[in-house]
């Protein structure tokens, strides 16, 4: 087996993993994942002792444990390119050798839970709610440029949502991936479950307008009406298809549980959205502390 050049595994001087600082010593098997970098510590607030706390640009890692649970939290920002960098870094921890830059033998399965904020595009689902994404649906693009997407997408509802709302070929092609592992029934509970569209953008690709017209004015009409199999798109948020796409084809275990703030069929809003979640973090961190 050749050893990975230097370019395409950049580790630091201190042989940690390039964007993220980390070594494998640094990281859990269950990671939470938060888009706000603020909210690394509120979940590790919770912890009963801090093993590691690192922090390089928008990444901050604080590793440590919860009711003898080894647990890391790590805040990877906005948005599925950030996405990228996170689950493929993590993933090199733990199934690559840094020193030899090889593939390890026995390839490890990580668990990934995102804690986010979300809009409903349902009215069934409300504010300040949980939804908990079983599939989610990439706008981003970002798996399109793997080999074996098509291996892990559901064609099917692919080619259903793209029929119903007339997709449009200047758009990057969309793609439908189910949430990989078992982490989804654990966590099921207290969510609504739902199809989730991870976005590239907060304003336009999302349907809002502000001083710029969105091209496909009727997008967000045509998503709410979709139907497949008894199942509705539920609600947008910017990272979920990544951190499913990815975790499918590296093998790791994944789900995105989100405090929904908005309601864009209703246009509500939380009133106070951070009690939400905190209730969700709470929430997550007794099921998976308390799970086998």
């Amino acid at each position: 087996m050749k050893p990975i050049k230097e370019s395409e595994l950049i580790l630091n001087n201190d042989g940690s993993i390039y964007h993220l600082h980390l070594r494998p010593e640094h990281i859990a098997e269950t990671i939470i994942l938060v888009g706000d970098p603020q909210r690394v510590a509120i979940v590790s607030s919770y912890f009963d002792k801090i093993e590691h706390k690192i922090s390089n640009r928008e990444f901050i890692t604080h590793t440590g444990y919860l009711n003898n649970k080894h647990l890391t939290v790590i805040g990877t920002g906005i948005g599925t390119d950030n996405i990228d960098i996170v689950v493929n870094e993590l993933d090199a921890l733990v199934n690559i050798d840094l020193e030899k830059r090889i593939f390890k033998t026995e390839q490890k399965s990580l668990n990934l839970i995102r804690i986010g904020t979300s809009g409903s595009l349902q009215e069934f689902v409300p504010v300040d709610s949980f939804l908990i994404s079983q599939t989610a649906c990439g706008f981003d693009g970002l798996l399109n440029f793997y080999d074996g997407r098509d291996d892990i997408s559901d064609i099917k509802i692919e080619n259903a949502f793209k029929n119903h709302v007339n997709w449009n070929e200047r758009l990057t092609s969309p793609y439908f991936v189910n949430a990989p592992g078992n982490l989804f029934n654990i966590l099921k509970e207290k969510a609504i479950a739902g199809i989730t569209i991870s976005a590239p953008g907060f304003y336009g690709p999302q349907g809002r307008e502000l001083r710029l017209k969105t091209a496909y004015r009727n997008l967000n009409d045509q998503i709410e009406s979709f139907e497949f199999e008894g199942r509705k798109i539920t609600n947008f948020e910017m990272e979920c298809s990544a951190i499913y796409g990815l975790s499918s084809l590296l093998g790791h275990n994944a789900v995105t549980l989100c405090a929904i703030i908005a309601n864009r069929v209703s246009k509500t809003i939380s009133m106070d959205y951070k009690k939400t979640v905190v209730k969700l973090i709470e929430y997550t961190l007794e099921k998976i502390t308390k799970s086998n």
